[in-house]
């Protein structure tokens, strides 16, 4: 039996979920919000990888990009300054959906531009959590 394989990446401040801006992020902590995720897709081998860092983030997806069937981007503030991040994906053969749990047009203006989001197959904001669970079904539906 075949599992489709798709990784979760997050980038900087998302290790802080469930006590980062309650308000704007929730209370649930990601690790908690991805055990539920694996439980409803049993049928998907899926990882996560999370950093502040954004050369390991490059670096993951250069280690996925050929070998996984989707990628679940959320690069966080990465998204709107990371010219590498976007070159990144752009090189990939991998499927990358961006992620953001909060809907980045209701927030500040320098949030609206997004350098990876020209390289995606698409984009999904302002579901919070639920976001990741939207982008996964979009690689099964």
């Amino acid at each position: 039996m075949y599992f489709m394989k798709v990784i979760i990446i997050n980038g900087p401040n998302l290790n802080l979920l469930g006590k980062r801006e309650p308000s704007v992020y929730g209370t649930e902590s990601f690790e908690t919000y991805f055990k539920v995720l694996k439980s409803k897709f049993p049928q998907v081998k899926l990882t996560y990888f999370q950093s502040n860092i954004e050369g390991e983030i490059i670096d993951k997806i250069h280690e996925t990009g050929f070998s996984f069937d989707g990628i679940i981007l959320n690069a966080a503030a990465y998204t709107h300054t990371s010219v590498g991040i976007a070159d990144a994906v752009k090189a990939v053969e991998t499927p990358v959906v961006e992620v953001h749990i909060s809907n980045v047009y209701q927030r500040e203006s320098f949030r609206h531009t997004s350098y990876i989001s020209p390289n995606v197959k698409g984009i999904i904001a302002g579901f919070g959590m639920r976001s990741y669970e939207l982008a996964l079904r979009s690689f099964i539906d």
